[in-house]
């Protein structure tokens, strides 16, 4: 079975199917969805210590922080579901 990699930046993928969502950090509720996933540890911080700016949640329920842009991320997230059905 092959899996579909999602580039969210710096070298790092996550598997597509398995993101939820791509949000943007900006807002108050962000803010705390990043604190509460970092107490419970379910917190990837992807960003190589840049500057936040888009955080991913995934079907298991983690969090992860990546410096590339919210959408950014989204556009190749929907070129990849694209390309899968092109291929199906």
């Amino acid at each position: 079975m092959e899996q579909v990699l999602l580039n969210i930046g710096f070298g790092n993928t996550v598997v597509a199917e398995k993101v939820v969502t791509i949000l943007s950090p900006n807002s108050s509720p962000m803010k705390r969805l990043k604190d509460e996933a970092k107490d419970e540890r379910r917190l990837v911080d992807a960003t190589h210590g840049r500057k936040t700016r888009a955080i991913i949640v995934t079907e298991s329920n983690h969090v992860i922080l990546s410096a590339i842009q919210a959408e950014t991320i989204s556009q190749r997230f929907s070129a990849l579901k694209q390309q899968e059905e092109q291929e199906k």
